[in-house]
């Protein structure tokens, strides 16, 4: 859980917040637009991830461990990424500012890089959706920190103070940065995972770092296509979550064309969704200990499709608070139980320690494409369809994900997970 604060925390730092930051400074819209781009670690992170499987943090590694060394390494480098964003000024050095945002978008990859391999390697199979269900609720009040709480301290800082914009953001900023003192002090005080085990495990301790580096990208891409069903469940992962998040890239247009307010928007969708998220994810990671994995994964799959049919309903209703009240908390608590669930799963295919990090960074890389490139059309779709037979599309789009998941189960494979996690 305290990771999971720590992990949510930097994303709005080089994200929403520093854009709203630029914008009251004065930067222009050109220069801002291109500040998406800030966010491109978090997309590409597989790449570096095989070196935090295979190399040695000095002096750290041997104190700490091998994944509690590269955790405190990598979130000093995001303190002190935040405390350098915190020092620089928006308006007469912009390209400094965006030097600093990619330092904290990359620290803060990397953490997640680490996290994640932590939680796989600590938590029994048992424990893995109660772990994240912890972790994305954690998760969730990290990033409201990181928003509405720097942006409230903002405005102490700036009103009750009476000290000018500019040094009410440098605080602000540094004030962000001593929170990720709640994920240090975790690491520090928890326990290390087992280390790996075997006569595989011995041969690359012995090894150069470049080779070292090598096998972990190698065996994490080997452990995967040698697997029985490999191309099914690699297209599992990638569709599994595809209805959710084609009907997530349409909800704020389809709800400020319902004629709902930005305030509205903010309140219904962001502020009770995101309590919706919290409790779902609880639920989830509880009904994980009760029930067989494939069993959540018919649950969390079954859900998430059938509230897109809450948005289709709240289409023909208007502008209706209520309605759109039930549609944010019924997709919100249910994509949180197929969230958690799903990471459960993604959890479970990481076989082998030596390469832990490596492949769930290529596994959520994977599980991205279906959110990132797959949805791309949603808009073309809701402009041809209306917004109605839109969501029903996208309730039919979990169908692929069904007929996948009925497969795996009768080929036997979550008989292997289970048999071989032990």
């Amino acid at each position: 859980m305290l990771l999971g604060f720590s992990s949510g925390l930097p994303l709005a730092l080089s994200g929403s917040t520093l854009l709203i930051w630029m914008r009251e400074a004065g930067v222009d819209l050109t220069t801002i637009g291109l500040f998406a781009l800030v966010g491109t670690p978090y997309a590409i992170k597989f790449l570096w991830a095989p070196v935090v499987d295979a190399i040695r943090i000095p002096v750290l590694t041997r104190l700490l461990g091998r994944r509690r060394g590269w955790l405190v390494f990598a979130q000093l480098l995001l303190a002190g990424s935040i405390a350098l964003l915190a020092l620089v000024d928006p308006v007469r050095s912009p390209w400094l500012v965006a030097l600093a945002a990619v330092l904290v978008a990359t620290a803060s990859a990397t953490q997640d890089i680490v996290i994640d391999a932590y939680r796989v390697e600590r938590l029994d199979p048992s424990e893995q959706a109660a772990g994240m269900g912890a972790y994305v609720a954690a998760y969730r009040v990290g990033m409201l920190v990181s928003t509405a709480g720097a942006l409230f301290l903002v405005s102490f800082i700036q009103d009750w103070l009476d000290i000018p914009a500019a040094t009410a953001w440098h605080y602000g900023y540094l004030a962000m940065a001593a929170c990720v003192g709640v994920g240090l002090i975790t690491a520090l005080v928890s326990g290390e995972p087992d280390p790996p085990a075997g006569r595989e495990a011995q041969e690359e301790a012995h090894e150069p770092a470049l080779k070292r580096v090598w096998h972990a990208a190698l065996g994490a891409f080997t452990d995967f296509l040698t697997m029985p069903l490999a191309i099914v469940v690699l297209a599992f992962v990638v569709l599994y979550k595809f209805c959710d998040a084609f009907a997530g890239t349409m909800t704020a247009p389809f709800v400020i064309d319902l004629g709902f307010t930005r305030t509205d928007y903010a309140a219904i969708v962001k502020g009770l969704g995101l309590g919706a998220t919290l409790v779902g994810g609880i639920v989830g990671g509880m009904a994980a200990r009760a029930l067989p994995l494939p069993t959540m994964l018919w649950i969390g799959a079954i859900l998430q499709a059938l509230s897109n049919l809450a948005f289709a309903w709240l289409a023909t209703r208007g502008t209706d608070y209520a309605a759109l009240s039930l549609a944010i908390v019924a997709e919100n608590f249910t994509g949180a139980i197929g969230t958690v669930i799903f990471v459960a799963y993604l959890s479970a295919l990481c076989r082998n320690p030596l390469h832990t990090a490596t492949q769930y960074a290529l596994l959520t890389a994977l599980a991205a494409t279906g959110r990132t490139y797959l949805s791309a059309g949603a808009g073309f779709v809701a402009a041809e369809a209306g917004w109605t037979w839109f969501f029903v599309g996208s309730t039919l789009a979990a169908v692929p994900s069904l007929l996948l998941l009925a497969f795996l189960q009768a080929r036997g494979h979550f008989r292997t997970l289970v048999q071989d996690r032990g």
